[in-house]
């Protein structure tokens, strides 16, 4: 499934290989594209089904991160007949909150969902704000682990996919030695 999971993502458009630098401004080889996977229901849909079967059973609530964790934590949680939450920004921009009048305290066990996983910042601060609501986190699902595994939360953890993608510095980058165009994310 992993190998067949990557050449679909890959045929459409959410697995990009070539010359790209990364938000943190290393370089890669390659970079998946959220909302291109986003974009695509049937695939979110049947990705969603993924992490919902791995944790059925074992949560009373989903929840996700603005912005593409709002797709997951819906579609996750219609699979298991469950609510879906939103975390969002705070507003001094440390850090995530539950607004909008989203109910969740003690005695829920939150699975806490997002698209794709690089260093865990997002999920961590959903993690956090589950925490400060007095709620237990039952485990962390993602459609795309890009840290090749690295990331521990604490928790139990679930991703479709799984992969290790290298980053260099602009002055220790293969495709700039080799002159590949420069695509900026």
């Amino acid at each position: 499934m992993t190998d067949s999971l990557e050449a679909q993502l890959q045929a459409r458009g959410g697995i990009l290989r070539g010359h790209f630098q990364l938000a943190s401004g290393r370089h890669a080889g390659t970079y998946v594209e959220k909302f291109r996977i986003l974009q695509w229901p049937d695939l979110t849909g049947a990705l969603s089904e993924q992490i919902a079967d791995h944790y059925r059973g074992q949560t009373n609530l989903v929840a996700g991160p603005t912005t593409g964790g709002i797709i997951l934590s819906y579609e996750t949680a219609r699979h298991l007949g469950l609510r879906s939450i939103i975390a969002e920004r705070k507003d001094d921009g440390a850090g995530r909150e539950f607004k909008r009048g989203f109910e969740i305290g003690p005695g829920d066990r939150v699975l806490v969902v997002d698209d794709v996983l690089t260093t865990g910042g997002s999920i961590r601060d959903v993690i956090d704000a589950v925490r400060a609501r007095g709620a237990e986190v039952a485990g962390v699902g993602v459609l795309v682990d890009r840290s090749g595994g690295t990331v521990d939360f604490g928790v139990p953890f679930f991703a479709c996919l799984t992969v290790d993608i290298a980053s260099y510095t602009p002055a220790d980058c293969p495709e700039c030695r080799q002159g590949l165009p420069l695509v900026i994310t």
